[in-house]
């Protein structure tokens, strides 16, 4: 373990924002565990990289149920980090997961019912060796459950103590939007939405966005560089260590057709020119709206949260410079 962690000045390194109309305050940056948190992961990187991110101001850690592999090891593996790396550090941090997609067999073991919530949540907890989460998501909508029984689920494990705050992730505009009266009518406010949104995907901008602002409710955008590739990594085709190389035997199949390489090339030579990373371009475009409260990263190496969390630095990105990613990835 790392003598000097945390560092003194890691506030200092981070700009917050208010979430939404609320009165918490989250990170710019926040670190999911989606990926490169399972059983099969190295431990002391996993450890590494949670150091690095709070070192860095980086005190929201985003979790799910199911993120591993196996599912639930992700979870398990933060708690055990958690206990032994963060002791004293709890009230400092920002902690959330999630429940709805596929956790385990079983009627129960996925969706938004009551019963796979708040058993899931229960689950969650005693993995993390947790009392709470600061944030509890349903993770999907369910159009199989009424979304009256979902909403009432949330406000349980809020009431209870369970969870700070009620969040949904994958709604549309009118989904959230009932979601929101619902939870309002009950005194528990939506405290923020998690879509997907990145350069190559802009579906958000039309509806979810403005009925995002209008509600008052946080953005927090995963896939912040569309599964890496709004990186340089891919410039020149995928590389042999990349999720996309071990699983995909041709840049057809990871998604990176001849169009999609021009616009990274093209993205990236933006990026050139204004000093940056292509990384800290996709994040510093998604930061411009001010519905965005915090970018939810994934990282495999140090590196990577070293070089986003530096792009920071970056002034904002100019109207020129704007016009000029529109013609090359334009909303759709």
């Amino acid at each position: 373990m790392n003598p000097d962690f945390p560092r003194p000045d890691r506030y200092a390194r981070m700009t917050y924002t208010a979430c939404g109309r609320s009165g918490l305050k989250l990170p710019r940056l926040a670190l999911g565990l989606w990926h490169n948190f399972g059983g099969v992961d190295a431990f002391e990187n996993q450890r590494a990289l949670l150091h690095a991110a709070f070192d860095r101001g980086i005190n929201h850690f985003d979790l799910a149920n199911n993120y591993g592999p196996p599912p639930g090891a992700a979870e398990e593996n933060f708690g055990r980090i958690l206990k032994s790396d963060f002791a004293g550090l709890r009230d400092e941090l920002i902690i959330s997961t999630k429940a709805g997609w596929t956790m385990g067999p079983g009627p129960y073991g996925e969706r938004c019912s009551r019963k796979a919530l708040l058993s899931s949540l229960d689950q969650s907890l005693a993995r993390l060796g947790l009392p709470y989460v600061d944030i509890f998501y349903a993770h999907r909508w369910d159009d199989e459950t009424p979304l009256e029984e979902t909403i009432d689920a949330l406000v349980h494990a809020v009431r209870v103590g369970k969870a700070m705050y009620a969040g949904v992730s994958g709604y549309s505009a009118a989904q959230t939007r009932a979601a929101a009266a619902l939870l309002r009518g009950q005194g528990v406010p939506l405290l923020i939405h998690q879509p997907v949104y990145n350069l190559l995907n802009r579906a958000v901008e039309a509806e979810l966005l403005p009925t995002l602002s209008d509600l008052g409710v946080g953005c927090i955008p995963f896939s912040p560089l569309a599964q890496g590739l709004l990186s340089n990594r891919y410039l020149a085709g995928i590389p042999a260590d990349s999720r996309a190389g071990r699983d995909s035997p041709s840049l057809k199949a990871a998604g990176i057709t001849p169009e999609v390489l021009q616009q990274l090339r093209a993205l990236d030579a933006i990026a050139v020119a204004r000093g940056c990373t292509l990384a800290q371009l996709a994040v510093l475009w998604l930061l411009r709206r001010p519905e965005v409260t915090t970018v939810l990263i994934g990282a495999s190496k140090v590196a990577q949260i070293e070089d986003i969390h530096a792009g920071l630095a970056q002034a904002p990105l100019r109207a020129d410079e704007l016009r000029a990613i529109d013609a090359i990835a334009p909303a759709r």
